[in-house]
């Protein structure tokens, strides 16, 4: 492997100890570690973020590993769009991880073969490593073109990453126009990501900042066809994705049969895309629209049936 591995880690040695493996196997030549520091009332967290300090400084392979850890806990979504802007202001480009997301081998030849073949193609801005349709065929290619960056595990360029604001100041003006609906279709959709971009404060994420930089810039991401990284961090211990029962929990990782096969076109795959809308955005779930709207509108209902009279009902007698 020629390309350098951003990781990011903070409380977990278990899932460290066992991407760290999978990044040891490729044997990248620069590794640059960013971490959070422990919260000071979280329970024995301090203790965690060392023990995974202390399996960073057991690598073993010839490699230069460069640490940024943070002296004070500034949250997943500052601690993490800043690990961004540190891996880029060193690297022109660069494959990252999560202590969470466990890569296939193959992952690591995918994201340097297609690092290196766009490269200078301002069209594509990211390269994603996983594929939630749990293996159902939404191409006959080795990847295809998304509006949606799948980030458990990726790739990019400090030029796409470049356009990357944290607080997305363009979003009001951008807001008034008719923009959101020539990046989307559907108006389950538009509505939905409306919702997140007026709030993004709120969220403590920096990915959707991403995806809005690359939807300003009309970019594409590139999804590979089989899914090459697995989320084994879902639980109690993450800071999103805390639900152990998700159906996007812990979906094998497999290896990407080369040589690749690229697709002879650049155009964005509209089926797929409107399936992940379906399948992650819009499906219920604590954090959709349609949960939320239809959680009220049973509060509603059910503070109405306390304040008024029965309907409906008959008095009989006798």
């Amino acid at each position: 492997m020629r390309t350098a591995v951003g990781l990011i880690v903070f409380h977990r040695p278990e899932q460290t100890e066992r991407v760290l493996a999978e990044i040891a196997r490729a044997r990248p030549p620069r590794l640059l570690v960013a971490a959070d520091a422990p919260r000071d009332e979280v329970p024995g967290e301090a203790d965690a973020c060392m023990a995974v300090r202390e399996i960073i400084d057991r690598v073993d392979w010839p490699c230069e590993v460069v640490t940024d850890y943070a002296d004070r806990h500034l949250g997943c979504g500052l601690r993490e769009s800043s690990a961004m802007d540190w891996f880029f202001e060193r690297e022109e480009e660069i494959v990252i991880l999560e202590d969470d997301t466990l890569p296939s081998q193959g992952f690591f030849r995918y994201c340097e073969e297609l690092l290196d073949r766009y490269r200078d193609d301002e069209r594509v801005m990211a390269i994603g490593g996983n594929n939630l349709f749990r293996g159902r065929q939404v191409s006959p290619y080795s990847y295809f073109f998304s509006r949606y960056l799948q980030s458990w595990g990726w790739a990019s360029w400090r030029r796409a990453w470049r356009y990357y604001d944290y607080e997305i100041k363009l979003w009001p003006s951008l807001r008034e126009t008719e923009w959101l609906k020539t990046v989307i279709e559907d108006q389950r959709a538009i509505a939905y990501w409306r919702d997140i971009f007026d709030r993004i404060d709120r969220h403590d994420t920096w990915d959707y900042q991403f995806l809005f930089a690359c939807w300003a810039q009309h970019g594409l991401a590139i999804v590979p066809a089989v899914n090459l990284v697995s989320n084994i961090g879902y639980g109690v211990k993450a800071a999103h994705t805390t639900r152990g029962n998700d159906p996007l929990a812990n979906i094998p990782a497999v290896e990407m049969p080369f040589p690749l096969q690229h697709p002879p076109f650049m155009v964005r795959n509209v089926e797929a895309d409107a399936l992940t809308d379906r399948e992650s955005f819009l499906r219920p779930g604590p954090e959709s629209n349609a949960y939320v709207r239809l959680r009220r509108k049973l509060a509603r209902m059910l503070s109405a049936s306390r304040l008024s009279p029965a309907v409906g009902t008959e008095s009989r007698h006798g």
